[in-house]
């Protein structure tokens, strides 16, 4: 399974994502350049926000080094340093790269537990991902149960893909209890969301229940609220 099929790098509507939270001025001029796609202003506004050791600066040229410089290795460099702050951005894009090899060696054991870092903090990319590895077992020894845990963490702050799944893993009963009630709402949520492969779950779950099953399992659907961030 490549990097991309993993999570979809999203390059673009993660940098367009940046938030300023108590970096104003320079921090909040460099998101503006990259929103009107001045690469050079951004990275001459970035720089010595990174170098005073400001994490959020750090990961955003680590992205600049990335997808507009091209060097990988620079990348890792600003990706490391906000991770070892603790910053839950830096650890998911320095799992990212040890995933794929991109300006270190590949060692998915080393992805992982960078993911497990950032997922800890609620990362909720980092959350799916490493429900996905729990599955195959890259970097880890697979466990359904373990994937169902981080799948549902991510599945209760709105990823529809890991709604999907979850949703799927109830209707298999794999990693957890079967449950096609859960496995039906899980779906639902997910379709509602343009998971369109979620619908064949809901199908199929839905021929072997009661009305009365399928009542409740829309009403879970139209009571659920995401929990967004870190979760116990």
């Amino acid at each position: 399974m490549s990097l991309l099929n993993l999570y979809q790098f999203g390059v673009l509507s993660v940098i367009l994502a940046w938030t300023t939270s108590g970096f104003a001025g320079s921090l909040e001029d460099a998101v503006a350049a990259w929103r009107q796609r001045d690469v050079a202003k951004t990275f001459e506004l970035l720089r010595p926000l990174a170098e005073q050791g400001v994490a959020q600066a750090q990961w955003r040229l680590g992205m600049i080094y990335l997808t507009e410089q091209k060097n990988d290795a620079e990348a890792v460099k600003w990706f490391r340093k906000a991770a070892d702050q603790d910053d839950d951005q830096g650890q998911w894009f320095l799992g990212n790269m040890y995933f794929s090899g991109w300006g270190v060696r590949k060692d998915e054991v080393e992805a992982a537990s960078w993911y497990r870092k950032a997922a800890d903090k609620g990362h909720i990319d980092a959350q799916r991902i490493l429900g996905i590895i729990y599955i195959t077992g890259q970097g880890v020894v697979p466990d359904h149960v373990e994937a169902a845990k981080w799948m549902r963490k991510a599945a209760d702050q709105g990823d529809s893909t890991a709604q999907e799944s979850l949703g799927l893993m109830y209707h298999r009963g794999d990693g957890v209890p079967q449950d096609y009630v859960l496995a039906y709402m899980w779906s639902i949520l997910a379709v509602a969301q343009g998971a369109k492969g979620a619908a064949f779950v809901r199908d199929a779950a839905a021929e072997k229940m009661t009305p009365e099953q399928i009542g409740k399992a829309q009403r879970l659907a139209r009571e659920w609220k995401p929990v967004v961030g870190k979760q116990n």
